[in-house]
C-alpha cells in the first residue's frame, strides 16, 4: 500500500426512516460505483436515520436519575447537555454508566462501546427536538448495505460505519469504526518482527478505525456528505463479511482503568 485516497461523496438527500440508503449511494456515485476493492465509510447518521433510530425529546419522561443529572449540571454552571430529556436517551441507551460529571455521561451501550452520551446525537438529526441513536446493530447494517450494493451493482466494497468519538487524555474527537463487513478491522503485527528484525509483542493495528478516521477527514460537519469512498485499503478489503466491528471492542476484564 503506497497511496490512500479518500473522496466525500456528494448528492446524498436527507435522509429519513425506510430509504434506501445502499441505492442512493450507488445513485449519487454515478458512472464511478463502487468497486471491489473500495471502502465505503458512512457516517452513522445516515444508517441510523433511515432505520428509524430517531427519538423525539417532546415524548421522552425523564426519570428521577436524569433530572438529578440535568441539575447537577446545572449547578455546576454547565450551559450544554443540561436537558433531563436528553439525558434520559442516553441513560436509555446505556448498558452501564461510567462517569457523569459537567453535563457529560461516559458510558457503555448496549454494543459495548464506551463514549459520550451513549453515542446520542443532536447534530445533523434533520429534524427540530430530535435526537439520532447509534444503530440497533451497526455490523448488520453495515452487512445489509453491502450485499444491496452488491445487488444493485455486482460489487462488494467493504462498509465501514463510523461514529465520532472522543479519546481519554486527549483534546477532540475522531471518527472510529462502529459497524464493518468485508473488512478486516485489525492488522496484527505480533510475532512478527520490525524493519530492524526486533520481534514485535504488542503492535495490532486497528486499521477500521484509522479509516474511519481518514473518511471523516474527507468531508465537514456541515457538508451533508455522509459518504466517503476510500481507495488504497484493497490489501485489508475480503471477500466475506469478516468479523466486523465487534472484533475491535476489548472485553471488559482487560480494562485496566475500572
Amino acid at each position: 500500500m503506497s497511496s490512500l485516497r479518500a473522496r466525500a461523496v456528494s448528492g446524498i438527500p436527507e435522509l429519513h426512516a425506510g430509504d434506501d440508503l445502499a441505492a442512493l449511494i450507488v445513485a449519487a456515485t454515478g458512472p464511478e460505483q463502487p468497486s471491489d476493492d473500495q471502502v465505503v465509510a458512512i457516517a452513522h447518521t445516515a444508517v441510523s436515520k433511515v432505520e428509524g433510530a430517531i427519538r423525539m425529546l417532546a415524548e421522552v419522561q425523564p426519570s428521577e436519575q436524569a433530572l438529578q443529572l440535568a441539575a447537577a449540571a446545572a449547578d455546576a454552571g454547565v450551559d450544554h447537555a443540561t436537558d433531563a430529556c436528553a439525558i434520559q436517551v442516553a441513560l436509555d441507551e446505556s448498558s452501564e454508566v461510567l462517569r457523569a460529571e459537567r453535563g457529560v455521561l461516559i458510558c457503555r451501550t448496549r454494543h459495548g462501546f464506551v463514549c459520550a452520551n451513549a453515542g446520542v446525537d443532536a447534530s445533523n438529526t434533520g429534524r427540530e427536538g430530535s435526537l439520532v441513536l447509534l444503530p440497533r446493530d451497526p455490523d448488520a447494517s453495515a452487512r445489509r448495505i453491502r450485499a444491496r450494493i452488491g445487488d444493485l451493482t455486482g460489487a462488494t466494497p467493504a462498509v465501514l460505519i463510523s461514529d465520532s468519538f472522543g479519546r481519554a487524555w486527549r483534546h477532540g474527537q475522531l471518527d472510529v469504526c462502529i459497524g464493518l463487513a468485508g473488512m478486516q478491522p485489525l492488522d496484527d503485527w505480533r510475532g512478527r518482527t520490525d524493519a530492524s528484525g526486533m520481534l514485535l509483542r504488542a503492535t495490532w493495528l486497528a486499521v477500521a478505525d484509522a479509516a474511519a478516521a481518514a473518511a471523516d477527514l474527507a468531508r465537514a460537519k456541515d457538508s451533508r456528505e455522509p459518504v466517503v469512498l476510500i481507495d488504497g485499503l484493497q490489501r485489508f478489503v475480503c471477500d466475506g463479511d469478516g468479523p466486523g466491528a465487534a472484533a475491535l471492542l476489548r472485553p471488559t476484564d482487560e480494562d485496566l482503568f475500572r
